[in-house]
């Protein structure tokens, strides 16, 4: 399945995701390419958006551009203690923020980020 875009309310807030599923194709290069099969094109409601970046590194230009996150000397994602970009409600964990690591290092990370976004909107938390 592949993400094609994010559906928002205009005010910033997002409401859905709009996904396609693919399959695997070689390219011209001989790389495998992703091909949208045809009718598989589905939205589904949202209220919160949690993004899984791989361990090769963030994708600079898209989202994070586009936001204004900021990337640092590592060229990964720039986060404060608490886990929060430089973007107000927009956090980072894993491997876009720490690099390419073990996953019980991203195991942490994601419930460290999960801990904060749950105080970024409560005002509080109750998780460990």
């Amino acid at each position: 399945m592949m993400t094609k875009h994010f559906i928002g309310n205009g005010e910033g807030y997002v409401t859905g995701i709009r996904t396609v599923q693919i399959k695997w194709d070689s390219g011209d290069n001989g790389r495998a390419v992703p091909k949208e099969v045809p009718g598989t094109e589905r939205t589904w409601p949202a209220q919160l958006v949690l993004l899984a970046m791989g361990f090769l590194g963030p994708e600079k230009e898209g989202l994070l551009a586009h936001l204004g996150v900021q990337i640092n000397d590592r060229g990964n994602v720039a986060v404060a203690k608490n886990k929060m970009t430089n973007v107000p409600g927009v956090f980072a964990a894993g491997d876009v923020e720490r690099g390419q690591s073990l996953v019980v290092w991203a195991i942490k990370d994601g419930r460290r980020a999960a801990r904060e976004v749950d105080r970024y909107l409560m005002g509080e938390t109750l998780l460990p």
